[in-house]
């Protein structure tokens, strides 16, 4: 019996925003607008995301017992996030400081604060929140100790979804652990190395696979996602979805089929894209625990994604299920 549809073990943080005609260069001071603070991190933007989408969601974090905690904490309460895995104390809340050009991208600059507080201890005391969660997600604004433990701490049967964000070289344990590994392009070329990333997304996904996650999701901005899958000999079966199968050696030399799907999105005029691809991963990691297939699940999360970037902020903009519906 699960109590959750989701838990998310990651970040939480006080967004402080700046409006910038463009970012600046290196040893360059521009002016910008007003400063804005906002609920973030991407630990609680996916519980917020998920949560405003109909999922019941707890979330596993830590925060500081300051005015930026509070504003976390009364932020997820809002949205309906169970936080009694929100633990209060031991450093300032994390904050992140971000640039927004007029095109709608931005730049961020992370002090992780508590989020580095939260430790493998934390997570062995939670075991009963991982033990009454269809899925679990996590992300790299936690210390990657941590996120090695939510691995081992994995009931049986559990699924693990991995945005790899802050990217940095991943453990062989994590990645056979994600099914699936969410990455842009930069994350992509940052796992494997620039030199051996190759030239295009369906490129990165093969040779992300090749490093040992179940399934791999790239996710391509305004043009939508891309989803592939290894399937061994035992557990091929007739292709019914339009999606484009070629047989290789994936995972060891053992010669698997990898169907890749491409994901549209809908076109809309981007305001802001903080927050957007936590949308994106909550979205899709909460329609998984329905039992919607990875492509189902990653077209739904497009369509997330692109409402939430028409909206400033990152978990003020994140769309109800019916606003979703209504793309």
């Amino acid at each position: 019996m699960y109590d959750y549809d989701l838990l998310v073990v990651g970040s939480a943080n006080a967004d402080l925003v700046i409006d910038v005609e463009r970012r600046p260069a290196a040893g360059e001071t521009v002016l910008g607008g007003d400063l804005a603070v906002h609920p973030g991190g991407k630990g609680a933007n996916q519980a917020v995301a998920a949560a405003r989408l109909g999922a019941a969601t707890a979330l596993l974090a830590r925060v500081g017992d300051d005015g930026h905690g509070r504003l976390l904490l009364d932020s997820l309460r809002t949205a309906g996030v169970d936080t009694a895995g929100v633990l209060v104390g031991g450093a300032p809340t994390g904050v992140a400081l971000i640039t927004v050009d007029p095109s709608g991208d931005n730049s961020i600059v992370v002090s992780p604060g508590a989020n580095g507080r939260l430790t493998p201890e934390d997570v062995r005391a939670a075991d009963g929140l991982l033990r009454t969660s269809r899925v679990v997600s996590t992300q790299l604004e936690i210390p990657l100790e941590t996120v090695v433990e939510v691995v081992r701490s994995l009931p049986e049967g559990g699924r693990l979804v991995l945005n790899p964000s802050p990217p940095r070289p991943l453990p062989a344990e994590v990645l056979a652990a994600c099914d699936p590994l969410i990455v842009n392009e930069h994350e992509a070329k940052v796992i494997l190395g620039d030199s051996a990333a190759g030239d295009t997304p369906e490129d990165w996904a093969r040779r992300l696979l090749a490093e040992g996650p179940r399934s791999v999701v790239v996710t391509l901005g305004a043009e939508g996602a891309l989803v592939a899958e290894t399937r061994t000999e035992t557990e091929r079966r007739t292709d019914e979805s339009g999606a484009g199968v070629g047989v290789g050696a994936v995972g060891g030399g053992v010669d698997v089929e990898v169907e890749v799907t491409r994901v549209a999105s809908v076109r809309v005029d981007a305001v802001d894209t903080t927050g957007a691809g936590d949308a994106f991963t909550a979205a899709l990691a909460w329609r998984l625990g329905t039992g919607a297939t990875l492509a189902e699940a990653a077209g739904y999360a497009a369509r997330v994604g692109a409402a939430a970037v028409t909206r400033r902020g990152a978990q003020e903009s994140f769309p109800t299920g019916a606003e979703v519906e209504a793309l």
